[in-house]
């Protein structure tokens, strides 16, 4: 975890924390001088003066490749494209006045300028866009998830550099949920699959899944699958690489919460390998909306009840 404010994510007491979450989309845009385009926080922002990589808060229903385009648009006049995925991290910003721990999950792309004319923001949350060199870039106070990206010293910000002012959280609405989580394509060395099948009472019941879930709060994505991982199946497992990001949008999801929910689900999937594998077991750390889990032989794959996702990871979407 990356604490922004250099501490960990309670109050001096140790209690009367209230825990939000929030999903960041942003982009790694470099020209042909190999240098990087960093926006700077406005007096408007949660960190005044504070460069960053373009981007921000992925709205509801919204896709995180979306997000970053409009986001891009809006802090500098660019129409981006997105061509790769590049990272996904999770810090926590402290707001001990406010009684708000809050931890933003940030997918960051790499992308390229389709068109449009270098500008500053106006009157938004950013004031300036500029081009910077590596070393030009070194001597600036950056957010710690944007120093880690381009491969610089993380330092933590000072202890007042958020806004002193920022406005306080309103109520959450309550039947409106937008959840990130973190699932893995899981391969052992013979080239099985791992899969677990959802639970009666959750959405997809009976349908294999992959494994995986929601994160926990302070939770890096990479470190809360490989959780997931014990707790679904009995797996130790290594993270290989990142995929892709999928996104769900589920207008009147019915789950155990027993009405209708708006859900927004944002998943990134990674590729992990289980060096070691042993036979799945489901543990009671699963919270039982886990009924199994199982490894399958390639060709068994394509024959089961899968999860979008799933069938996205595997390869038999379509089939």
């Amino acid at each position: 975890m990356i604490d922004v404010m250099g501490g960990a994510a309670r109050d001096d007491e140790g209690c009367g924390v209230e825990e939000r979450r929030r999903i960041g989309a942003y982009g790694v845009l470099r020209d042909d001088h190999r240098r990087v385009l960093l926006v700077r926080g406005s007096a408007d922002a949660d960190f005044p003066g504070v460069w960053q990589l373009p981007g921000g808060g992925v709205d509801h229903a919204e896709h995180p490749e979306t997000a970053v385009v409009r986001e891009f648009a809006e802090e500098t006049g660019l129409t981006a494209q997105v061509t790769g995925l590049r990272g996904a991290v999770a810090d926590v910003t402290r707001y001990p006045e406010l009684g708000v721990a809050l931890h933003t999950d940030r997918i960051i792309f790499d992308v390229t300028a389709a068109e449009g004319t270098l500008r500053d923001e106006p009157d938004g949350t950013t004031d300036l866009a500029r081009w910077c060199t590596p070393d030009e870039a070194r001597h600036l106070p950056l957010l710690p998830f944007t120093a880690d990206v381009l491969g610089l010293p993380v330092d933590p910000l000072p202890e007042h550099t958020a806004r002193p002012d920022r406005a306080p959280f309103g109520p959450l609405p309550a039947d409106r949920r937008q959840r990130f989580a973190a699932y893995g394509l899981v391969t052992d060395p013979a080239g099985r699959v791992l899969l677990t099948m959802i639970a009666d009472g959750y959405p997809g019941a009976g349908k294999w899944h992959l494994p995986g879930g929601g994160t926990d709060h302070g939770e890096q994505p990479a470190a809360g699958l490989l959780r997931e991982l014990v707790e679904e199946a009995g797996q130790l497992g290594r993270v290989v690489d990142l995929l892709a990001v999928d996104n769900l949008h589920n207008p009147a999801a019915l789950g155990p919460e027993g009405r209708p929910l708006d859900w927004h689900g944002v998943r990134v999937i990674y590729r992990v390998r289980v060096d070691v594998p042993t036979e799945a077991v489901v543990t009671e750390l699963a919270g039982g909306s886990t009924a199994r889990a199982a490894w399958f032989a390639p060709e068994q794959v394509g024959g089961l009840p899968m999860t979008d996702v799933a069938a996205l990871a595997t390869g038999w979407r379509g089939r």
